[in-house]
């Protein structure tokens, strides 16, 4: 199919939000084992700010960022996914090895594409789930995802991450405890399903245990090396700690003493969502259509708390950098 021009946006130079460009580009016609998918709304997360700014790699000629999208089939070679089919996609070398998904159109490794046929739900609200939910999903499906009646603990619950994590786990039937710096945010967490929020002082192991005394099964670790060890002490033999998130600094954890800091029969992993579709990670199991469904009907709460036309990307951007968003970011084209 001869390639045609879209609309993206993309990063010339690292900077602020100004440095998104809206320019014509040429869309990119999919290869044997690509999608190309026409984008009706995408998420925005802190990873394409940090793309953006130049905190993850180079920015060498035009870089189109972007990590996740929602929307139709527009070419798919093999004749898997049929035109029109409604999709999402994330990860997969979004911004990085290829154009990301700030864009009118996207072409994406067919491995990165779920299927969202049957879904009524609206395109904004979409759009809010696939990065959050597919990392929830990865680092927590095998811990709690058909177990028995566990006690997870958010920690760093505020982020669009833990938010997430908080209202699957909670899905699922889990106890969740939260974790977050501000009173003021204690509400939000309880409304989106925490049966207990904690005030984050960077020491919650002795709070944590008064809540929950035999301790926790499972933690989601989103504020990472800053705090891994206070998590680590709030686990029961056998539990697990999973880090997914950075927010507490650079990923080091120095001088860590396997005896002293690691309880008894415990497991610390970490998390990346570059595994998200690869052969490790298939996904074909994740249970998107199924939490849209529950938004749709109601027993799950929706993230999404602001939603921006494809024209206001910049000033959205602004708004992730303020701190000030508690929820999920959305763009409809």
């Amino acid at each position: 199919m001869k390639a045609t021009a879209m609309k993206a946006y993309v990063v010339e130079q690292p900077g602020g939000p100004e440095a998104l460009k809206l320019r014509d580009i040429a869309t990119v016609t999919p290869g044997a084992e690509e999608v190309r998918i026409r984008v009706k709304a995408f998420g925005l997360n802190r990873a394409e700010v940090y793309r953006r700014s130049g905190k993850m790699g180079p920015i060498e000629g035009q870089v189109v960022p972007g990590i996740e999208a929602v929307g139709e089939v527009a070419e798919d070679p093999s004749g898997t996914f049929r035109v029109g089919q409604k999709v999402a996609t994330a990860m997969g070398g979004l911004q990085f090895s290829r154009n990301g998904s700030y864009a009118e159109e996207v072409t994406v490794l067919r491995s990165n594409v779920a299927d969202m046929s049957g879904t009524t739900l609206a395109w904004e609200e979409l759009a809010a789930l696939p990065e959050s939910y597919l990392t929830v999903w990865g680092a927590l499906g095998r811990l709690i995802g058909n177990g028995p009646h566990q006690t997870v603990l958010i920690r760093g619950a505020t982020s669009s991450l833990g938010q997430a994590g908080v209202a699957y786990a909670k899905a699922l039937g889990h106890r969740v405890i939260a974790t977050t710096r501000s009173r003021g945010h204690a509400d939000r967490l309880t409304f989106i399903g925490a049966d207990e929020v904690v005030i984050d002082t960077g020491a919650i192991a002795n709070i944590v245990r008064e809540i929950s005394p035999e301790g926790i099964d499972v933690a989601l670790e989103v504020v990472g090396a800053a705090t891994v060890r206070d998590t680590l002490a709030t686990l029961k033999p056998f539990g697990d700690a999973v880090v997914v998130g950075l927010l507490g600094g650079a990923p080091v954890i120095e001088t860590l003493n396997l005896m002293g800091d690691l309880p008894q029969a415990t497991r610390l992993s970490f998390f990346g969502s570059a595994l998200l579709g690869s052969p490790a990670l298939p996904l074909s199991p994740f249970p998107l259509t199924w939490i849209a469904d529950q938004i749709t009907a109601g027993t799950m709460p929706s993230l999404r708390v602001q939603t921006f036309d494809f024209d206001e990307v910049q000033r959205a951007h602004s708004l992730i950098e303020s701190d000030r968003a508690l929820g999920k970011l959305v763009v409809r084209l």
